[in-house]
């Protein structure tokens, strides 16, 4: 009889060594192809959307997006089978007993792992991972107390159609907002973070420009720069020089340098 394809599992833990740990089992089992490591929820779902694993195991503690709000962001009915992995105790998990494969609880030992990855690979296998998102799907709608980070469709054709974001999670002294992406004037890129200015404020978020600019609505937001992302309503005039360089001037008064390379298009898109 023919093998079944390798099990292509996804891991997503913003530890480093959580990471690590469940990769050093996963490279014990038969038949696993590990398609990537994610270290954050806003990273892990475009891993998701895009390398469409078969199996995630999921960190329900990360910063910025934690696991439930990856499930949210994606749609329990378009999540892979996954195994949470958390640090909470098992009466904070009652929830998930219904919706998730499994979950494992820090620390775990290599048994308690063995037995929620066969059992995931099972029902992957079986094929009964959708009856499990519809149970994920009906858990979620019941504690949706929870805020999520949201993403805008154009219409019901969901699937076939862009989904860019409402929202972002920004943590801040241990606590998590959600910023509406209404209210942002312009990114700037900061190293490895990304500052979102709203207002007055800047808040800081561990996100690369290309992801950002992937997941935001380019009829809105447009980069003038390779560390520059601004609204396109916030835009009040373009600043030209004799020496052919160009600046953003917003409303507030901010001046942006423009690629001159992006320039012809920003001119086009401001109906210049």
């Amino acid at each position: 009889m023919p093998e079944h394809p390798p099990l292509r599992v996804l891991i997503v833990d913003d530890e480093p060594l959580g990471r690590q740990r469940v990769a050093g089992l996963l490279r014990k089992e038969r038949g696993v192809e590990i398609v990537g490591m994610i270290g954050d929820g806003i990273s892990a779902v475009e891993a998701i959307r895009s390398l469409a694993p078969d199996l995630v195991f999921l960190d329900v503690q990360m910063p910025c997006m934690t696991g439930l709000e990856v499930v949210r962001t994606i749609g329990p009915a378009n999540m892979p089978t996954t195994v949470f992995v958390t640090a909470y105790d098992k009466h904070a998990l009652a929830a998930f007993d219904l919706a998730a494969i499994d979950y494992l609880v820090k620390p775990f030992d290599d048994e308690r792992f063995e037995e929620a990855f066969q059992r995931a690979r099972r029902m992957t296998r079986l094929e009964e991972a959708d009856r499990l998102r519809d149970r994920l799907l009906a858990v979620f709608q019941e504690t949706a107390g929870h805020a999520p980070m949201k993403t805008a469709t154009k219409d019901a054709g969901e699937n076939a159609r862009p989904r860019y974001l409402e929202r972002i999670p920004v943590e801040s002294r241990g606590k998590v907002r959600f910023i509406p992406v209404s209210e942002i004037d312009y990114i700037l890129a900061s190293g490895p973070y990304a500052e979102l200015v709203v207002g007055g404020r800047k808040h800081l978020i561990r996100e690369a420009m290309q992801n950002l600019e992937n997941q935001l609505d380019p009829a809105r937001f447009f980069r003038v720069h390779r560390s520059a992302i601004v609204q396109l309503d916030r835009v009040d005039a373009l600043l030209k020089s004799p020496s052919g360089d160009c600046d953003v001037q917003l409303r507030n008064g901010v001046k942006i340098k423009l690629a001159r390379s992006r320039r012809e298009e920003l001119e086009k898109r401001l109906g210049i």
